[in-house]
């Protein structure tokens, strides 16, 4: 079977204080008729990444409002997760070196994980590239469609991707009911006569270790073992080390800053994850960059001086300003994260910053490297701009990026679908079965 991932279990009724009541009750109406219904995750990899973050509070959830709600993640060899990244990369419109061999390795690992998948869902949601041939595996391996709705999730922006790849993982995603995407702009045209396409945007859970607010002394305490003087500026970007974060132009604009605020220290901090081998060649390379300045930070995971979730929310916290420099971003939960602490964020403007970014307001896109210095250099040296920055930011993250609307907006897709399908419930007992089908119709 595909490895499943233990998650931490989690109470609906402690976001109310966040999010008040009416949401609360919403979910809970919403969550009744689909009650005892199986549902499946699958994704590459349970750390590192928004998606393996986002899962890790929605399963749990899921499961407190009655869902049969599962987490697994597929295997793999570090041959198979190069060519994914390589994937990712090129979906995302980067020209790569696509070959026969690359599609052979991505066949054989979808085959072997589909080998792996034995039981029956209610709704199997299967996460961007890596995993995309699972249904087709399935399907050949049975001979006929399993049951139940299979999703495909692409958490990327794909509206640019490149057409070697696109045009190969295309026959694969038309098998599955359903493709959700973070906004329909990221599809790269119709699908070709593929699933109907929903939308829904990400979310961060304010009550994980990382969003929690601690108290000064505990940040303090964080930046001290990080080798950070509490005591003078920080700017921030947390982020996968990846070319599409663009670590090295951070190190750019920091540098042009610091001619201004020459007290100014810089942060660069990120989790590897074990489906992207890419992230330590571009740790290094980041770290080559820096150089001998002291007052550059870059840190990890895996480091001299080890950080994780923790210790990163920390940091978000103790930032003047935090940065999200990403050239092409299918969202970017680390822009909701650190706006949900009340820091002021200074954002590339593309793909899903847009989304969370309104210019001028709750934080600032910009464009160039230049403006981005420019943006920074603002808020150091006008506290008051930053802390209404914050305070809208942390506002706007509350009404629209937190977990229960992430919650809220599953359980509605998988309302609609119950709707629309008669044969829904095929692994959910049968006295559920008719009050599905009588609470939704």
């Amino acid at each position: 079977m595909l490895e499943p991932v233990v998650t931490v279990a989690k109470a609906l009724e402690d976001y109310r204080p966040i999010v008040g009541d009416e949401p609360i009750q919403e979910l809970r109406a919403l969550a009744e008729p689909l009650r005892g219904a199986r549902v499946l995750n699958i994704n590459a990899t349970p750390f590192g990444g928004g998606v393996a973050e986002m899962l890790s509070a929605l399963v749990p959830l899921m499961n407190d409002v009655g869902l049969a709600a599962e987490w697994r993640v597929i295997t793999g060899s570090v041959e198979f997760f190069s060519v994914t990244k390589a994937m990712h990369n090129s979906l995302q419109g980067m020209a790569i070196d696509w070959t026969a061999d690359m599609e052979r390795t991505w066949l054989i690992y979808n085959d072997i994980n589909a080998e792996l998948f034995a039981e029956s869902y209610d709704f199997v949601i299967v996460h961007d590239p890596q995993p995309a041939g699972l249904l087709e595996g399935v399907l050949r391996r049975n001979g006929h469609r399993p049951a139940g709705t299979w999703l495909w999730r692409c958490h990327l922006d794909t509206s640019n991707a490149r057409p070697e790849v696109w045009d190969f993982i295309l026959p694969f995603v038309r098998l599955y009911q359903g493709a959700i995407f973070t906004r329909k702009e990221y599809v790269n045209g119709d699908l070709s006569g593929g699933p109907p396409v929903f939308t829904i945007l990400p979310a961060i859970d304010p009550l994980s270790s990382k969003n929690r607010k601690v108290s000064p002394d505990i940040v303090k305490g964080v930046l001290l073992q990080c080798g950070i003087d509490p005591t003078r500026p920080i700017v921030c970007q947390v982020s996968r080390f990846d070319p599409w974060k663009d670590p090295l132009g951070v190190i750019d604009v920091y540098r042009e800053v610091k001619e201004e605020v020459p007290e100014l220290q810089l942060v660069i901090a990120g989790v590897m994850a074990n489906d992207d081998p890419e992230g330590w060649e571009y740790c290094q390379r980041t770290l080559h960059y820096a150089g001998e300045d002291e007052d550059i930070h870059v840190l990890s995971n895996l480091s001299e001086i080890a950080v994780g979730a923790f210790e990163v929310g920390a940091l978000q916290q103790a930032a003047s300003v935090v940065i999200q420099k990403s050239i092409r971003e299918g969202f970017g939960l680390t822009v909701a994260e650190a706006m949900w602490k009340g820091t002021p964020v200074v954002g590339g403007n593309c793909g899903g910053i847009r989304l969370q970014i309104r210019d001028g307001d709750t934080g600032f896109l910009v464009s160039s490297p230049e403006d981005c210095a420019a943006r920074i250099i603002t808020l150091l040296q006008n506290p008051d701009l930053a802390k209404r920055m914050g305070r809208a930011g942390r506002e706007s993250v509350r009404r629209k990026f937190l977990i229960p609307r992430l919650l809220r907006d599953h359980l509605s897709l998988y309302a609609s679908l119950v709707a629309e399908k008669a044969d829904f419930g095929a692994s959910v007992p049968a006295h559920d079965k008719e009050r599905l089908t009588l609470a939704i119709s």
